[in-house]
């Protein structure tokens, strides 16, 4: 097949599934495209080596990749985040013969405005697309800290909603990484043409062997690595980790974002001594992070659209054989609790999550090494990118027989 994968992340920006798919398609024969904008993700300024020009083309592990210039943004400033959003949603709308030219589209929808294009020509008759949700909308940004008056929420979501159920509809089949999500993406447009598909992590990156869990060292290092954001929650987490400190309890935050200053001053306000805040850090540096915890905390804030999805960071610690500590309802609770890969606490309680700290440090050897074991067997039988890119095909196959069948 031809297939055009769409996102307005890509490689070298940290958000590997886009490339993963694209990669892991052409491994598999398909030819691919990719269309995206210039990297810019997460700190909303252009990487260095790249300057925003229109339709500049870049091949990268064999693939073709187009990228067409955007505003730029990654503030809490909703009309600037919007105006990022949308500004790509019209620019690759421009992409007329890379759309035309495709079979199927695959669009990663971290926001659903990647989509915008693909819906466009769709309802003119063209391409059809396969959208892979990973944020419902517009829960997602009514939810957030974006939008934040009554009013305005309800005219935001209310445009979303009506335009978001039109995307659903008029695609050939959504991808959710959940399954509270496919029930609600059924709700909301797709129907039948819903399946479930959990993210995988980066697997190019050695597993570093984790060090042996032996409580008598006296600390137990739990990990937090990706976005610091609003909703991450991360105050809560540094509170918790602050009241188990007698514990043995050290919580290190790796990663940036729109909430980097505020944890550093809850940091500096508690005097929280064994809460270490650190930078961004490159992928490859990942593994030994992994391996140097004895945990990783999954956070975020007790919203109903979070009861609807796993996230990333999950897969990426089964993938290294570190258990979790999860507050999040919903889905990765249930998960969780179902392979008993971790351990669980109420989102937005510091008492319960500072009980799971506690309870983290106090697991004997032979509990730990069991936890870390069943982490390894569990990625490979139900998270693995193997698994996940063979029902990706199986999807983009069939929207693009579909097509050729019915000519739509």
């Amino acid at each position: 097949m031809k297939i055009l994968v769409l996102s307005q992340y890509y490689a070298p920006e940290n958000v590997p599934i886009p490339e993963q798919v694209a990669r892991g398609l052409a491994a598999r024969g398909h030819h691919v495209q990719v269309l995206t904008t210039f990297p810019s993700y997460p700190r909303g300024k252009v990487f260095d080596g790249y300057r925003q020009s229109l339709g500049e083309v870049e091949m990268r592990e064999g693939i073709r990749i187009t990228r067409l210039p955007t505003f730029t943004d990654h503030s809490m400033n909703p009309a600037r985040r919007a105006l990022s959003y949308a500004s790509f949603a019209a620019s690759s709308g421009i992409a007329t013969k890379l759309i035309r030219g495709a079979d199927v589209i695959y669009v990663y929808a971290t926001q659903l405005t990647a989509a915008g294009a693909p819906w466009l020509h769709r309802l003119l008759g063209g391409t059809p697309y396969v959208v892979h949700v990973q944020d419902l909308w517009p829960d997602s940004v009514i939810g957030s800290s974006l939008v934040r008056s009554g009013m305005a929420q309800r005219i935001v979501g209310g445009v979303i909603d009506r335009w978001a159920a039109s995307v659903y509809e008029h695609a050939s089949a959504a991808v959710a990484i959940a399954p509270t999500m496919a029930c609600l993406l059924a709700e909301r447009g797709a129907g039948d043409r819903v399946r479930t598909i959990p993210n995988w992590t980066n697997e190019s990156h050695e597993v570093v062997k984790a060090r042996q869990p032996v409580n008598s060292r006296g600390r137990t290092e739990i990990l937090y690595a990706g976005n610091i954001g609003d909703m991450q929650n991360l105050e809560v987490a540094v509170e918790a980790a602050h009241r188990t400190a007698e514990s043995g309890v050290v919580l290190r935050l790796v990663g940036a974002g729109t909430a980097s200053e505020s944890v550093g001053r809850k940091i500096v306000q508690l005097g929280a001594q064994n809460v270490l805040l650190g930078g961004p850090v490159p992928p490859s540096a990942m593994p030994q992070l992994y391996a140097e915890s004895d945990f990783s905390l999954v956070s975020l804030k007790d919203l109903e659209v979070f009861r609807a999805t796993i996230p990333s960071k999950f897969q990426a610690s089964l993938f290294h054989g570190i258990p979790v500590i999860a507050a999040v309802a919903g889905d990765l609770s249930q998960v969780v609790a179902e392979y008993r890969v971790g351990l669980l606490a109420e989102p937005s309680s510091v008492d319960s999550l500072a009980a799971a700290f506690r309870k983290a440090a106090s697991l004997s050897v032979d509990e730990r090494r069991s936890m870390r074991e069943r982490c390894s067997v569990v990625y490979r039988k139900n998270f693995s990118q193997e698994s996940g890119l063979g029902g990706i095909e199986d999807v983009l196959i069939a929207s693009a027989v579909e097509r050729n069948r019915t000519g739509r």
